[in-house]
C-alpha cells in the first residue's frame, strides 16, 4: 500500500462505537493505553533512523531544513550543547511583546503547530472533546467526579469523560508529574532549562487521540493524520529533544526505569522512584518529592 493510501485509510473512522457497550470500549481503550505506556517507559535503544525522519518532517512543517542531529546519552549530557537556547519564559516574553524585533525561534513555531494540531484533532472527535471543555454542561459546570472506570460508567459519567480521565489525564499525571518534571528539576538545579520536548514521555495526548480513533470516536483528515503520525512515531523512537535552528539535540532512551504506584488514585497513576531513572551514560538524578 502506498503512503498516501495508508494515510487515507488511517483517516477513515473505524466502525461506529455509539451502539457498543461502554464497558467493553473502556477495556479496549486500556489495552491501547498499555501499549503507549510501554513506549513511554521503554528502555530499548533509540530508533535513530525513525526519530531523525520524524524530526525532519516537523522541521519542514515550520519551513526549516533538516538539521544536524547530535545524539547524547542523557539530558545531563545535553546541557553544554543547549546553553543560551530559549527558555519558556523567553518564549512568553516574545509572545507578549506587541512589536517583536526578531523572528520567533524555532521552538515557538513548533509549539504553535502542535497546539494547532491538537485543536484540529479535538475538532475531529465525534462528541464534545473533554480536552477542550472538561466540565459538565448545564448551570453548574462542575467537573465530573473521578471514579473507578466501572463505577463511573455505572453512575452515568459519559464514556468520553472516562476516556479523557483514564488516558489523557492519567498518563499526563504519571509521565509529566511523575517523570519528566522531576527529572527536569534535577537537571536544572534551580536554573531555567531551554525549551524541549520529551519524546516517549509526550505519549499522553498522542495516546488519547489514538484511542478515540481506534474506538470509532474520532475521524481525522489526511494532513492531521500525517502530522500526528510524526509525533506518534517520535514518541515510539527516542527520548527528550531540544530543537535548535541548525542543530537538534536528541537524547537516547534511558537504560533503566523504576516506578512506584501513587496511592489513592483510580487510574493506576505512578511516579519514578527517588533514583528510578538511569541513563545510558550513568546519569541517575536524585528526584525530590
Amino acid at each position: 500500500m502506498s503512503a498516501p493510501a495508508r494515510r487515507d485509510a488511517a483517516a477513515k473512522t473505524p466502525q461506529a462505537a455509539s451502539h457498543r457497550d461502554p464497558h467493553d470500549l473502556w477495556q479496549q481503550a486500556t489495552r491501547n493505553r498499555q501499549v503507549w505506556l510501554d513506549h513511554a517507559l521503554s528502555t530499548q535503544p533509540a530508533d535513530r533512523v525513525t526519530a531523525e525522519r520524524c524530526l525532519t518532517a516537523l522541521y519542514a512543517r515550520v519551513s526549516r531544513p533538516r538539521p544536524r542531529f547530535v545524539w547524547v546519552d542523557s539530558p545531563d549530557a545535553a546541557r553544554p550543547l543547549i546553553t543560551g537556547w530559549p527558555t519558556l519564559d523567553q518564549l512568553y516574553e516574545q509572545i507578549r511583546d506587541p512589536r517583536p524585533r526578531r523572528t520567533p525561534p524555532l521552538a515557538s513555531d513548533l509549539a504553535m503547530i502542535v497546539s494547532r494540531l491538537r485543536g484540529a484533532l479535538g475538532a475531529g472527535v465525534t462528541h464534545p472533546d473533554p480536552e477542550l471543555s472538561p466540565g459538565r454542561t448545564g448551570r453548574t459546570r462542575q467537573p465530573w467526579p473521578e471514579l473507578t472506570p466501572s463505577h463511573a460508567l455505572d453512575s452515568g459519567v459519559p464514556l468520553a469523560v472516562v476516556l479523557h480521565q483514564g488516558i489523557r489525564t492519567a498518563l499526563h499525571r504519571s509521565l509529566a508529574h511523575g517523570f519528566y518534571l522531576p527529572v527536569r528539576g534535577a537537571l536544572a538545579g534551580g536554573a531555567a532549562v531551554p525549551v524541549c520536548w520529551y519524546g516517549q514521555q509526550d505519549a499522553s495526548w498522542i495516546a488519547y487521540y489514538d484511542v478515540l480513533h481506534r474506538l470509532g470516536l474520532a475521524s481525522y483528515g489526511p494532513d492531521e493524520t500525517e502530522h500526528v503520525t510524526a509525533w506518534a512515531d517520535l514518541a515510539r523512537s527516542c527520548g527528550w529533544w531540544w530543537p535548535g535552528e541548525d542543530v537538534c539535540v536528541v537524547v537516547d532512551r534511558p537504560r533503566e526505569i523504576r516506578t512506584e504506584p501513587v496511592a489513592a488514585t483510580v487510574h493506576d497513576q505512578f511516579r519514578l522512584q527517588p533514583r528510578g531513572v538511569c541513563y545510558r551514560d550513568g546519569w541517575q538524578p536524585l528526584l525530590s518529592r
